[in-house]
């Protein structure tokens, strides 16, 4: 599977660490990237609405997108005594995938045309020595969901088009704060609070509760071939305007998500994740699997593979936001126009190709995605092409450039 470049800089949510080198200053490592995405998705079933349903990102129906333009500037943690790290990460991305990542008081209101803009990282990263020899690693501020495989970053993961379980049943971002407390070298703990999913604080919460995370981690396991991560999130993430607000204040949110990375040999990899969320407030839930094989055939190109199913037993989950700011609408419980599908057990199979040829010329990525997906409802509902079809083909990609 594709894992993560580093020129954009940003640490993951699993924990930063403390640079080595402490003869430096602390301001003379700041990295500074820039990376832009495009692409396109035709449907099959050439649907009336000019929606690809169940996708947010790649959401119309052949028509090219800017997807998003990244600026992002990392100061890695690095030592300022006593055992002490302190680092700074900042991205912004402005392009149509901002619809669907935008955080409600912060960015929701920025722009309401196709390309919006957003903060996708702002936080303060933080390394403490307590408690055992590794300590505890953080990051306060705005920070993307630790939960799930499939990214926003379109250099770190595999496909173009995104998973439902990825897009439905994983948060996106979160303003709060999410720390690993490192019980050995493998293991570690994981645990967070924040304001909500894609949720500030004040007038830009849409029920005023927190919400959190807790569970593990175990990495370089199998001698060095299998990690894992394993995450609850829990809090009331309902909209006070759609269930009054007691209710939305005691509803709460059951996320569940467990992932795991096999790296079977140099040139194969195959990842899982399971996934069951429930929703007292809407009485809703979903659950679903889904599993990526890898193959490095070269240095500069992969194959992929991805399989899914996902039921949503209520059809409230997986919906479409045609509207510019139906989905940032959606969130506060706004009035908003939304297509929603029956009950439906969904099954989808992605191939694509990664290609990645070494450009140079200050070009530190390019990466060439073409992809074909296959989608179809597994009970008989007809949620694609204007609700008129069981499956549908979807048949594109997109190309990313990073400086």
């Amino acid at each position: 599977m594709i894992v993560g470049c580093t020129f954009l800089g940003v640490p993951e949510a699993r924990g930063e660490g403390v640079s080595s080198s402490s003869s430096k200053s602390w301001l003379s490592d700041i990295d500074v990237g820039l990376q832009a995405e495009g692409g396109a998705m035709g449907n099959s079933g050439h649907p009336k609405n000019g929606q690809n349903f169940g996708q947010l990102l790649p959401s119309y129906s052949g028509q090219p997108l800017l997807n998003q333009i990244a600026l992002t500037v990392t100061k890695p943690v690095d030592p300022i005594g006593d055992g002490y790290g302190l680092g700074v990460n900042l991205q912004i991305i402005y392009g149509a995938d901002a619809r669907s990542y935008i955080i409600s008081g912060i960015s929701d209101r920025w722009m309401n045309n196709r390309n919006q803009l957003t903060p996708t990282v702002a936080n303060v990263a933080v390394h403490m020595p307590w408690l055992t020899k590794n300590g505890l690693d953080g990051q306060i501020g705005i920070l993307s969901s630790p939960m799930g495989v499939e990214v926003l970053n379109p250099a770190s993961r595999a496909f173009y088009s995104m998973s439902y379980t990825a897009q439905y049943s994983n948060p996106f971002e979160h303003v709060g704060g999410y720390f690993q407390w490192h019980v050995t070298d493998q293991y570690a703990v994981l645990f967070g609070i924040d304001a909500g999913n894609q949720m500030s604080f004040g007038k830009g919460n849409n029920n005023g509760e927190p919400a959190g995370y807790v569970g593990f981690s175990g990495s370089s396991l199998a001698g060095g071939a299998v990690s894992f991560t394993y995450l609850l999130r829990v809090g009331p993430e309902d909209a006070r305007r759609l269930l009054g607000t007691e209710r939305a204040h005691s509803a709460q949110r059951f996320w569940n998500d467990l992932n795991a990375t096999w790296q079977i040999s140099p040139k194969w990899s195959l990842t899982g994740e399971v996934n069951q969320l429930h929703d007292e407030g809407l009485h809703a839930n979903t659950w679903s699997g889904v599993v990526w094989g890898a193959y490095a055939a070269t240095s500069t190109l992969t194959f992929n593979a991805r399989g899914e199913v996902y039921r949503d037993s209520t059809g409230l989950l997986v919906a479409q936001y045609p509207d510019d700011q139906g989905y940032a609408h959606a969130l506060l419980g706004l009035p908003a126009r939304v297509y929603n599908a029956p009950p439906t057990t969904y099954g989808d199979f992605s191939l694509n190709a990664v290609w990645r040829p070494h450009v140079g010329h200050h070009v530190k990525l390019l990466q060439i995605r073409p992809e074909i997906r296959f989608d179809r409802s597994l009970n008989n509902t007809r949620p694609f092409a204007d609700f008129s079809r069981r499956g549908r083909i979807l048949f594109g990609g997109d190309i990313t450039v990073g400086f």
